[in-house]
């Protein structure tokens, strides 16, 4: 089975890199700069950010659907970046971590749920689509619980 796996749209965060320290606490934001190699992955490009360079941490709700599963978690993201968007790729940043795969209904209802190293992510996405009421999926690290990517059918 084919799927789709994309980051977030750069577009939305553009302002955020222009807005002042003040300004971006309240949008629950705040400037960050990488401190170790791998610790700070960018949801726009999936790539990790390398140390020095600077980040911006926000709030965002990555699953907007009106369900009990209605949620927000904290991202990084890195100005001028590109958004991820491939078919049967999965990037480096997600094959190092052990990741959480949500499988959701168009309702935004949580059909399926499990947990898988990066390196063996393809099997978990062919298991989860396999129930036709599956309608996408969402990854997240699951150590620390945050949103990662999204998954659809291609």
């Amino acid at each position: 089975m084919h799927f789709r796996l994309s980051g977030l749209p750069a577009e939305p965060f553009a302002e955020l890199f222009s807005l002042s320290d003040e300004a971006l606490a309240q949008r629950q934001a705040m400037r960050v700069v990488a401190d170790q190699p791998h610790g700070y992955p960018c949801r726009i490009s999936l790539t990790d950010a390398e140390p020095g360079q600077p980040l911006i941490l926000l709030n965002y709700e990555h699953q907007p659907a009106n369900s009990p599963f209605r949620s927000t978690h904290a991202i990084y993201i890195r100005e001028g970046e590109q958004q991820y968007d491939r078919i049967d790729e999965v990037p480096d940043q997600l094959r190092r971590r052990l990741l959480s795969v949500r499988g959701f209904d168009e309702q935004g209802m949580l059909r399926d749920a499990d947990v898988a190293q990066g390196t063996a992510l393809e099997p978990l996405i062919e298991r989860l689509f396999a129930d036709p009421t599956v309608a996408y999926l969402h990854i997240h690290m699951a150590r620390p619980g945050c949103y990662a990517a999204r998954v659809e059918r291609a």
